[in-house]
């Protein structure tokens, strides 16, 4: 089986090479740049990619790597710091660029090669996104320049005869225009790999890693909340261990309306045993006067953590736990393999278990996006109604009512998330938006009802498109139907007297308010 090795250098954009890479068929693993013996880990691929920084190559203990892999005869990408590390390693001049270059860039082909073969003919620009301060101001021997950006900047140089490139863009970012074509060109034209990776494989080496791991005699036990990332886990782990799966359900009372006797109905359908813990006044008792975001998150993950241990000594032979944790959970909250990423906030399943727990964490999706698993769901059996359904945070509603959780905005924010939900799945928009859901402040405003005056909440409505949940950008809902669910939520739910639109993409938002 061919094989990719990205070598991460703490981009928070590392592991969408990864993703793209896979949805092209083909196996790749990603490492730490400061892996023990990396030189030698990486004669087992066929190929290397060195993904982005936030470093400077001329900082005091900015990362680097052993410079026998570009005399490996292995092809090599570096994309954006990669591409710095390359030229300032093989002897070329890295310096800090008079004009910054970040967001959409176009840039320039000089010269035809296998890279850019099919992607953007010679004189001809196409739309790059560019995230980077410093830049190649003379590229190594023996490298042409092939790209330029609209500022002069190098954007591509290239070693044919060694098949050594680097990019000083994100090929995969989906802003950049068919950067899975680049990246393609990359690992067939220059590596000479064949697609050969598919979920079905997937699914085969998540089983066996997770047979290796766990003996016959051990229980383990899933800590579930009824999304699809928990669902798509336990399911693919009870192939692995069968009826050794417990999973365990906290129901927070922060879910959807309906939702906790929707999950026990779900995870019964698939013969998966199921606890179901009603924790909703543990819950809200915790909260009360919590305003702050992250001070909720980490009640929420605290309770969560205290129940679920409380329940899991029903099972002494239990030596392992199970999340649904996703690779965009990890991201925003630590660098996944200890790169020096940015943190962006905390998630309530990320960070480990306390070492009184005595369980070893098994995270079988955490390094997989959203549309990866609901590929997974489709091959595990899981019907699409429920793999379509829409992401929702784990914190619940906690973090879609702004300052204090009250039983009263817990009851308003599940009818306004109904009404909107269901009146996107009228107007058969539903499966065109990545994520919606109905932001409730605590912000009041003046109304007029009944000829009387009003003074009630404000809700923001968000809707977003996008591939990963790593960027997003606006869903263009109409006029004709914004009007009709602010109708609908102004006049079905009392207390409600204004509704908004957010119109902000990600970046410079996150997709969640909080």
């Amino acid at each position: 089986m061919n094989k990719v090795l990205i070598v991460d250098f703490g981009s928070q954009y590392t592991q969408l090479i990864s993703r793209r890479i896979r949805s092209l068929n083909f196996y790749c693993e990603i490492v730490p740049c400061y892996k023990k013996d990396l030189y030698e880990f990486s004669k087992n691929f066929q190929a290397i990619i060195l993904s982005g920084g936030p470093n400077s190559v001329h900082e005091s203990g900015a990362p680097t790597i052993d410079e026998r892999i570009f005399s490996s005869e292995k092809p090599v990408l570096g994309v954006c710091y990669g591409m710095q590390l390359m030229s300032h390693n093989l002897g070329g001049r890295v310096e800090a660029g008079e004009i910054r270059e970040f967001g959409g860039a176009e840039i320039k082909i000089l010269k035809h090669s296998p890279l850019t073969d099919g992607w953007c003919d010679e004189g001809r620009q196409i739309k790059t996104w560019m995230s980077h301060g410093d830049c190649a101001k003379k590229i190594p021997d023996n490298f042409e320049i092939l790209a330029i950006s609209e500022n002069n900047n190098i954007a591509i140089i290239g070693d044919e005869k060694r098949k050594i490139y680097g990019i000083q863009f994100h090929a995969e970012v989906d802003h950049t225009t068919n950067g899975n074509q680049l990246l393609l060109n990359f690992l067939t034209k220059i590596a000479s790999l064949k697609p050969d990776w598919t979920m079905q494989n997937l699914i085969e080496t998540k089983t066996h890693e997770i047979k290796n791991l766990v003996s016959d005699d051990d229980i383990v036990i899933a800590a579930v909340s009824g999304g699809v990332d928990s669902t798509v886990a336990s399911i693919l782990l009870s192939k692995a261990v069968g009826n050794r799966l417990r999973c365990i359900f906290v129901d927070t009372g922060l879910l959807r309306e309906n939702e906790g006797d929707q999950v026990q109905q779900m995870f019964q359908k698939h013969n998966i045993n199921i606890d179901r813990i009603n924790a909703e006044e543990t819950f809200l008792h915790e909260l009360k006067g919590v305003s702050d975001p992250e001070q909720k998150r980490k009640i929420i993950g605290r309770l969560f953590i205290e129940i679920f241990e409380k329940e899991a000594k029903k099972y002494s032979n239990a030596k392992f736990l199970m999340q649904g944790t996703l690779y965009t959970d990890i991201i925003e909250s630590v660098s996944p393999n200890g790169s020096p990423s940015a943190t962006i906030k905390s998630h309530h399943n990320v960070g480990g278990l306390p070492e009184k727990m005595n369980f070893k964490l098994i995270e079988p999706l955490k390094d997989l996006f959203k549309d990866e698993v609901r590929k997974l769901g489709v091959e595990l059996g899981i019907s699409d109604d429920f793999l379509k359904r829409h992401p929702f945070p784990g914190p619940g509603l906690a973090i879609r009512i702004d300052c204090e959780i009250t039983k009263e905005k817990v009851l308003l924010a599940q009818k306004i998330d109904a009404i909107f939900m269901n009146s996107i799945k009228e107007f058969g928009i539903y499966d065109q938006i990545w994520q919606a859901f109905a932001f409730l402040s605590d912000m009041r405003a003046v109304g007029v009802m009944g000829d009387g005056r009003t003074y009630d909440r404000v809700c923001i409505l968000r809707a977003i498109t996008s591939l990963d949940g790593m960027t997003a950008k606006v869903y263009p809902m109409t006029h004709e139907h914004l009007e009709m669910i602010a109708n609908r939520i102004v006049n079905q739910v009392r207390g409600m007297n204004r509704v908004c639109y957010d119109y902000t993409s990600k970046p410079p938002a996150t997709i969640e308010f909080q």
